[in-house]
Formats: structure tokens, sequence, C-alpha cells
């Protein structure tokens, strides 16, 4: 089948006819998903799974759909199920990590990114998510070695950076924290969090001119970034960074 994983478990006998209606079905879940219809998305997979139920794609991809509305528990059943077919696939424990840490439940999210790295050791995604759920338990410098790993594995994995640079802000380490946020924008001029996250840290540093350069930029980008409990509750920032960035919109 090629809209997903296979698995040991698939021993349907599949017909031509459901092979191509699966196809189908599948190619109009990704076309909703790339216009961001997620629950159009999800009713597609539901279609699939009714044809398709021990295909563990599936279940993960509907999990993804669901994790996407917010239906964060509905997206752990699917994903539990795609780990019940394809024990050996890290995918679904990636997954299941992110909605987990959806939930703030921040153990269950750190046991399944440790047994993606059992299965596959150089998973520069699960160390990213394993420095992240970490951060939830406030262990910032356990995050720190998980993102430094990370980019050891992907240095161009920008977003492991930026988790990488927010952790060393919240430890003290501002200088060296804003040094590396300065070279990701570098090489990614439009990478509105590490521009958010320089406004916020020149602002309090007492650089206003390049603290509102950088807002332009980062406003311009993704204005998500004014919405503070987008960016404490969602994206995540680290406090002393969200403390910052409420400083410099309450000021503006």
């Amino acid at each position: 089948m090629t809209f997903g994983f296979c698995s040991p478990v698939m021993a349907q006998t599949i017909t031509p006819e459901e092979l191509q209606l699966g196809e189908e079905l599948t190619n109009k879940a990704f076309t909703a998903t790339n216009k961001g219809d997620f629950a159009t998305a999800e009713k597609y997979w539901t279609q699939i799974l009714e044809k398709f139920p021990n295909n563990p794609a599936i279940w993960s991809n509907r999990g993804n759909s669901r994790v996407s509305q917010n239906k964060l528990e509905a997206a752990l059943t699917d994903y539990n199920k795609a780990v019940e077919l394809a024990p050996d696939v890290t995918d679904p424990y990636l997954n299941r990590g992110a909605a987990l840490e959806g939930l703030g439940k921040w153990e269950e999210a750190i046991a399944d990114y440790n047994h993606v790295l059992e299965l596959d050791p150089d998973d520069a995604m699960a160390y990213n998510n394993r420095g992240n759920a970490k951060t939830g338990l406030g262990k910032w410098e356990d995050a720190i070695a998980d993102y430094q790993k990370c980019t050891e594995i992907a240095p161009n994995f920008a977003f492991a950076r930026a988790n990488y640079a927010l952790a060393l802000y919240e430890t003290g380490k501002k200088d060296e924290a804003i040094r590396e946020m300065r070279n990701i924008v570098r090489k990614y001029p439009k990478f509105a969090d590490v521009r958010a996250a320089l406004t916020a840290a020149y602002w309090v540093g007492g650089n206003q001119g390049e603290a509102e350069s950088n807002w332009v930029a980062a406003y311009g980008l993704d204005i998500r970034y004014k919405d503070m409990n987008w960016v404490k509750n969602i994206r995540r920032w680290p406090p002393s960074m969200v403390a910052a960035l409420d400083k410099f919109l309450k000021l503006q």
C-alpha cells in the first residue's frame, strides 16, 4: 500500500478497487490537511479506516488531524492503536509524545521519546521533542543537552537551534543565547520565532532599536507572537522569555 507504512498485522485481502479508493481518499485527506481543513481530513481518514483498519499509518494520520484540532484525548486513542499495530515504527511514538506534551503529561511523553531513541538512536526529532518535554518539568539543563544532541545529528534543524537558544536564555546565559539567535536569523532571516525572541531579549537588555526592528520582522511574518497566551501555552516559551516579550508588548 502506498499510503502508509505496512505492518505484519495487515493480513486482510485487498481488492484493486479498494486499493484505488484508499489512494483517492488519502490524496483528499492530505489535500485537506495542506489547506488547514483538519476536520475534513479527519473525516477522510475515518473513511479509510473503515476499509483498512489494520494500517497503522492511517491511525497515526488521523491522530495528527485530531491534534491539529486540539482533540488530544481522541488523538491518543489513534496513536495507541498505531503503536499496537506497528510497535517497531518510530512515528506513532513521536506523534503520541507530542499529544501527551499537549496534555502536560511530560513524563509519559519522555517515555515515548526514550523508546523512539531505543529504536533509532539517531532520531533528531526525538531529541528535540524530549528536550521540549523536559522544559515542561523545568529541567532546562537536561533540555539543553537534548537540543545540542539534536543539532549535532541535524545541523539544519532550525527549530531545535531556536529551542536551544531559548533554553540558554532561561538558564541565565543571555549573551550566549542572543549570539545563537543572531546566528540563526543570519541563516534564516524569516524565522519569526527567533525574531520575536530577539525582540524580547533586546528590549529588556535596553537595546530598543534592535528590539523594534526585529519586532517589525516577527509580526510581519507571524501575528501570533502578539498573543501572549499562545506564546506561553502553545509555543511554550520559557518563563523569562515570556516575561520579556510581555514587557515589550505592554510598553509599545
